[in-house]
């Protein structure tokens, strides 16, 4: 069974950064497209960024272009998203997804989500 396990969200101030990590065990990693997603309160879940099983030409929602950065290292079956210059915004608990067909999109693996909290 695929379990997604989503780790190093927390409280940051406005401006700083945090990185987010997704282990990912019991399925075939390195085959998987990988997306990072967020949920604010009250808010529809929104798409941050994604990376297809090959990492290249990573896409990135608008509001967090130039800010964050999606990698992932098939050695250690995770996936990573890098957080920049954070901003308040950005408070929401983050997803990370598995699309089994090695694109971005049609997820079909969650992870249960890590809280990122920014203070302005």
């Amino acid at each position: 069974q695929v379990q997604l396990v989503e780790s190093g969200g927390g409280l940051v101030q406005a401006g700083g950064s945090l990185r987010l990590s997704c282990a990912v065990s019991g399925g075939t990693f390195s085959r998987y497209g990988m997306g990072w997603f967020r949920q604010a309160l009250g808010k529809e879940r929104e798409t941050v960024a994604g990376v297809r099983w090959s990492g290249h030409n990573p896409y990135y929602v608008d509001s967090v272009n130039g800010r964050f950065t999606i990698s992932r290292d098939n050695a250690k079956n995770t996936v990573y998203l890098q957080m920049n210059n954070l901003k308040p915004e950005d408070t929401a608990v983050y997803y990370c997804a598995a699309s089994v067909n090695g694109e971005v999109g049609s997820y079909v693996y969650w992870g249960q989500g890590t809280q990122v909290t920014v203070s302005s």
